[in-house]
């Protein structure tokens, strides 16, 4: 509540006709899929503004085929917000990630986390033919994780038909590297369809 009485009087009271402007209607230009880590703030990272990112986090940045909220939301950006930018971002030192490559006990965290299996796999062969040190497997499965995220997203009826015509949206895989502050570009949706 402290934070919030800062915000109002240094950020808000001094931006009063953009909060208005927003208040009445959204316009966010990207969804962001992200992981749920209170250290990955989407908004943060890229400097961007409140009413710019329509925004679902969940455990390691996945998309669930069986997930109606993440298909809602997929539907409610593309089809009636217009969003023509849909990122995937995925970032090292992830605890889901850790997980998934490890194995887990917890119930639900364990069935979550196989829907990133396919991504575990691969890097499994990968790891095996390069010798790869622990850091570089597990920067290279938060990697490949959002890889199959998108694989996901695209196979969702929704944009694949979407796709199919031509239309939006484009799909960015991007990691954010906590050591750095900075975002590794994956997957253009630009150039990649």
């Amino acid at each position: 509540l402290e934070g919030n009485r800062l915000f109002v009087e240094k950020e808000f009271n001094n931006n009063l006709d953009y909060y208005r402007d927003i208040a009445h209607a959204q316009h966010p230009q990207v969804l962001w899929i992200g992981c749920s880590d209170s250290r990955v703030p989407e908004d943060m990272i890229t400097g961007s503004r409140p009413g710019t990112i329509f925004v679902h986090r969940n455990v390691a940045n996945i998309v669930a085929f069986n997930d109606v909220n993440i298909a809602a939301i997929v539907e409610y950006a593309v089809a009636h917000l217009k969003i023509p930018d849909i990122v995937i971002c995925g970032h090292y030192n992830c605890g889901g990630i850790q997980a998934l490559d490890e194995g887990v006990e917890e119930n639900y965290i364990a069935d979550w986390l196989l829907i990133s299996g396919g991504a575990k796999e691969k890097v499994d062969r990968i790891a095996m033919e390069q010798s790869l040190s622990r850091m570089q497997r597990l920067n290279l499965l938060a990697e490949e994780n959002v890889r199959l995220q998108i694989k996901h997203l695209k196979n969702l009826s929704l944009v694949k038909n979407m796709h199919r015509k031509g239309d939006l949206p484009c799909i960015h895989g991007w990691i954010y590297d906590m050591d750095s502050g900075r975002l590794k570009v994956l997957i253009d949706g630009r150039t990649e369809r």
